[in-house]
């Protein structure tokens, strides 16, 4: 199994709130696409993060099923901390450059992040 696909399939383990995700993932792609899986898991934890009331007319049980975002990017924190290129690589160019822009909602959740992809985020978005 390739690290990429290991990344999926260890964060689903971690965080159980994927696994519906991942489930439709599978199942609409014919296999695990760590890249377009991570694009949605961006979505999702932003959402958790944000939380109800950022979105409008929500139910506060609509979100008690979300991915725990501190869960997420602790993480995503220690898979990067471990220096391997193909996690780094997803997490890098599906998770934290999918991240909120400066002004958008959520946008605030790059101050949540470890000290490794902080400062692989300074990196990537110098700009924020």
């Amino acid at each position: 199994m390739t690290p990429d696909v290991r990344l999926v399939k260890d964060l689903v383990a971690e965080v159980p709130a994927f696994e519906d995700l991942y489930a439709t993932h599978e199942f609409n792609q014919g296999g695990v696409l760590p890249h377009v899986f991570f694009w949605d898991v961006t979505q999702e934890t932003v959402r958790s993060y944000v939380g109800p009331e950022a979105d409008a007319g929500a139910r506060a049980d609509a979100h008690a099923d979300a991915p725990d975002w501190r869960r997420t990017l602790r993480f995503l924190e220690e898979q990067c901390a471990r220096g391997v290129p193909g996690i780094d690589e997803v997490v890098v160019t599906s998770f934290l450059e999918y991240l909120p822009f400066p002004g958008k909602p959520g946008h605030e959740i790059v101050r949540e992040l470890g000290p490794v992809m902080a400062a692989t985020f300074a990196k990537v978005r110098p700009a924020g």
